[in-house]
């Protein structure tokens, strides 16, 4: 087994769920979408996707050839979504964007102290303006308005 035909099968399992879970509310039609249309349509693509990438994984390296040198990398960033997904509402999305944002930049990339910072930073307030303000989608604002 190739690790491509393993990823493949991993995306399709994923659509295939994703589009079960969608079906829980009203399709609709392409002229009048419903709630699971785009979450089905999207599903509906990274089945095709996962199809395609297990097609054409006949030459990829065998799965236990596959090393694990990254695991700090993928620990890391898993990590650090948890740590969003539990704190976006107690400290507001620009500190924890922030937050999360230079652990990665500074802990895990190691880069210079004022470049990881003002980078998250940037990145944090730029796009809390972008969304909130421009596309007027709310985001949380935590404790501070932040």
């Amino acid at each position: 087994m190739t690790a491509d035909r393993v990823a493949g099968a991993a995306l399709v399992l994923i659509g295939l769920v994703a589009a079960w879970q969608s079906l829980a509310f009203p399709v609709g039609s392409l002229h009048r979408p419903g709630p699971a249309f785009v979450p089905l349509v999207l599903a509906c693509l990274l089945i095709l996707a996962g199809l395609v990438v297990a097609l054409m994984g006949g030459n990829a390296r065998r799965l236990a050839d596959v090393g694990w040198h990254e695991a700090r990398h993928a620990v890391a960033i898993f990590a650090s979504c948890a740590f969003a997904a539990a704190s976006l509402d107690r400290l507001g999305y620009r500190l924890t964007i922030a937050i999360v944002l230079a652990v990665l930049l500074l802990g895990l990339e190691r880069r210079p102290l004022l470049l990881g910072l003002g980078l998250s930073i940037a990145m944090a307030w730029g796009s809390f303006y972008v969304f909130d303000t421009l596309l007027r989608v709310p985001l949380p604002r935590g404790p501070f308005g932040l």
